[in-house]
Order: C-alpha cells, then structure tokens, then sequence
C-alpha cells in the first residue's frame, strides 16, 4: 500500500488530476494481487499513472537501493514517464537512462543509487553490465509499450536485463495493444490481466481518406494541410528517407514543419518536438517512432502519408489524437495501386482537395533557444523572469517552457522577437551569459 506520507489526493493534486479514473484504479487495487500484471488500455487513458502509483505502493521505507525499474522503447517515452513521476512529487528519487547523450552523465547519477531507474533497454543493459546499477534490492519492475519493447532487436537485451533481475517478485506489462503470444522472455507468475482496451471510448475519432491520383502523394499532402490551416497534424511515413524528403517538399512549398525520426541527434529530437508541443510549428512529420509516448495535446490530425502496415501500428498511430476528451481526425492518403485497410472501418468519408488553396498564415509562436538548462540550475522560473524583465515580455507574450539537461526552449509571440532578442543577447542568467538564439 501507498505510505500514509503519499496519500493518493496529495498525488493527484501535484498532478493537477481530480480523480483517478475506473482503469486507474482497478490498477492501483491490483497492487496487492500476489502475481504479475499485465494491463491494457487505450492510448491517453492515463497508463502511466496506472503503473507509477502501484509501483510507488511498492517502495519499502525500509529498504535501501534501487527498488524498481521501468524498461521504455523509447528515449522520449523514458523521459515522459520520469516527468510524470516527478510531478507526483513522492520524494522518491529517480534517475533515467538513455542512448544519445553521454553515459557518464548517468553514472554521476547512479553514483548514489536512486529509488527508482526508468530507462531503454540497451542502455539499461549497459550500465547493468558495467556494475553501475546495482539490481540486488530490484524487486519490481514495469515493461511500457511491452508488445514494442519485446520485438526483434529489443528481445536480446530485455532478456539480458531479466537475467541481472534476479530478485524480481512482481512483473507489470502495460500496452494499448495486445499480442496473441507472450514471448519466453517474460516468464510471468499466476499473472491478472486487466484489460479496458474494449471500454467504449468517450473521445471523438473521425476517419477520411485522400484517394491520390499519383503514387507521389505529396501535392495532395501539401493541398490538405492547406486546408487544416492552422490545426496540428502529425505526418506519418513509414521510412526516415521518406520523413525527410517529405519535410522538405513542405517547407519549400511554404509549410513550416519539423521531422523527426530515430537518427537524429538527441537535441535535433528535442528541438522539434519542444518547436510542436509550443505551436511555433503546425505539422510534424515522422516515422513510428512518434507513434508512442509522445503526450502532444490538442493534436488534430494524424495522416498516414504511407499507410500502417499493421494494425497495431495503425492503433497506435491514432493514439496521438482524440485523448482525454478530445476529438481528432484520421486520415489515410491512398495511391492508386493501394486500398483502404479493412481495420481501418466501413463508411469512411472521402475528403474533396480544393485546388488552389491560400497558404496557412504563419504560426503566431516562434522558439527562442537557450544555452542554458537543468545542469546549469536553471528552471522555467527562471527564464520567465529573464523573458519578462530583460526581453520587457508581457505573461501572454511567453508561452510553453521546457527546460533540459544542457539548453532550453521557450515560445514568444513571433510579433515581439524581433524586439526581444537584442535586448537579452548580452544579459545573463544565473549569473552566465545568454547565448540565446531564434529557431
């Protein structure tokens, strides 16, 4: 059970949640169910709290180390569940682990060995080989995106995880999707499976279709996010050359965008992501990759460019609309050799492209990138206050802030960038010089 000091309101508040809702909680209940668990749930219908707060309940007061391990496919899905746990403000300390940035970075962190470590396969892998996590006191751990985390290429490395975790006592597999078989890997006891992924789902999910008259579907592309103005779409190809070259038919065409796939750098991510989450651009154009643990809200509209070649893939693809309460539209771009998958549903409206349509005006956020982030103490307070007495911003002129390891992101108003950035290209922040640039 949860310790009296971390009562579920406290959590909830901290996360700015009324309730917990009915998934939630029979998760959370599940917690003294003496096997594993394997729960499934629609995307954005809050899994990871649904794990986080059961696991939290797991966490002896009286045990010292690390307790608990949570395995991601994905470096931003690592870090989003690391935020969520943060925001529930547990007194817990935890460390992430992920490829693209320097190990020794998470070393320092290990050094004094956290409550709780979230982290990617292989690089979990890696620190466990090197001795830097010591996993004798781990006896809980939870496999997000399990179907995701447990396909060729990742199954090596879970398996060599697993075998470090010899003191495991309870196992919790969490996905939107349900594989037909468990692979060998997990070996899971007397295991409850709760699964809502049959609930009726309150949001709003619309499905058309651009039927192309050219295998290139670009024009038809560029024509439709003509039309969706200034709604966000996240663009799916199913190839990072594909992702590129598509990105850049649309910014020459007038359609500012951001890509983002698995080779890019680690701040290359970080920026595009930060650029779309704040709205200083509309579309972004990406492979599978973005299809998981990517919490955007107020996405509007998900075209799949190429088509899903599976129906997993499809389902998680449309998770990034319609959450929570929202509504969001789908839409599948058809070449003229290709037919609309039959998972995809009956009745599906065909949208009519107009054929001269006005550009989108230009978002009204733009980024400012600064050269300072978490290491150098520097948080979202901080900048507020430099934007506001050294840039002269008023609040509605600053909006989403995020802050990293080494730099951060920050949107204005693209109106005021012109007059903000030389009046804080020579003032300081926490005592360092700004390096401050508009992206």
């Amino acid at each position: 059970m949860l310790q009296p000091s971390l009562r579920i309101d406290e959590i909830l508040s901290a996360l700015g949640i009324e309730a917990l809702n009915n998934m939630q909680k029979v998760a959370l209940e599940a917690q003294n169910h003496p096997g594993d668990i394997i729960l499934l749930a629609n995307t954005g219908s809050g899994k990871t709290i649904a794990f986080l707060l059961p696991l939290l309940g797991r966490i002896k007061e009286d045990l010292s180390g690390t307790q608990a391990m949570v395995i991601a496919p994905s470096r931003e899905l690592a870090m989003q569940i690391e935020t969520v746990w943060k925001a529930m403000k547990t007194g817990k300390k935890v460390t992430v682990c992920y490829g693209g940035h320097k190990r020794e970075i998470e070393e320092n962190n290990l050094n004094e060995a956290p409550d709780l470590i979230i982290g990617t396969p292989g690089r979990l892998a890696d620190h466990l080989r090197r001795g830097n996590i010591n996993p004798q006191n781990i006896h809980t751990l939870v496999l997000d995106e399990f179907d995701k985390c447990l396909e060729l290429g990742f199954e090596g490395e879970i398996r060599e995880v697993l075998f470090a975790l010899k003191n495991l006592n309870h196992r919790m597999l969490v996905s939107a999707t349900a594989p037909e078989v468990l692979p060998a890997t997990i070996e899971l006891t007397t295991p409850q499976r709760i699964d809502f992924l049959t609930e009726e789902s309150e949001n709003i999910l619309t499905v058309q279709a651009i039927e192309c008259n050219d295998k290139d579907k670009l024009q038809d592309l560029y024509l439709f996010l003509c039309v969706a103005a200034d709604r966000s779409s996240i663009v799916f190809c199913n190839h990072r050359d594909a992702v590129a070259r598509t990105a850049d038919y649309l910014s020459e065409n007038g359609i500012p965008n951001v890509y983002y796939h698995g080779a890019l750098e680690q701040r290359d991510r970080e920026l595009a992501l930060a650029k779309f989450r704040n709205g200083s651009v509309r579309t972004l154009v990406t492979t599978d990759l973005a299809a998981r643990g990517l919490d955007i809200p107020n996405i509007r509209y998900i075209v799949h460019y190429h088509l899903p070649q599976t129906e997993d893939g499809y389902t998680h693809r449309n998770g990034r609309t319609a959450r929570v309460d929202r509504s969001g539209t789908i839409v599948l771009m058809v070449g003229p050799d290709e037919k609309i998958p039959a998972f995809a549903g009956p009745d599906i409206e065909i949208i009519q492209l107009p054929e001269n349509p006005d550009l989108p005006e230009k978002p009204q956020w733009v980024t400012l990138s600064f050269s300072h982030g978490k290491k150098d103490k520097v948080n979202k307070i901080d900048i507020v206050g430099f934007l506001s007495h050294k840039g002269k911003l008023a609040k509605e002129d600053i909006g989403l802030i995020e802050v990293k390891d080494f730099s951060a992101f920050a949107a204005i108003r693209r109106k005021k960038a012109h007059i903000v950035l030389p009046l804080i290209q020579a003032e300081r922040i926490k005592g360092k010089k700004a390096k401050v640039n508009i992206l």
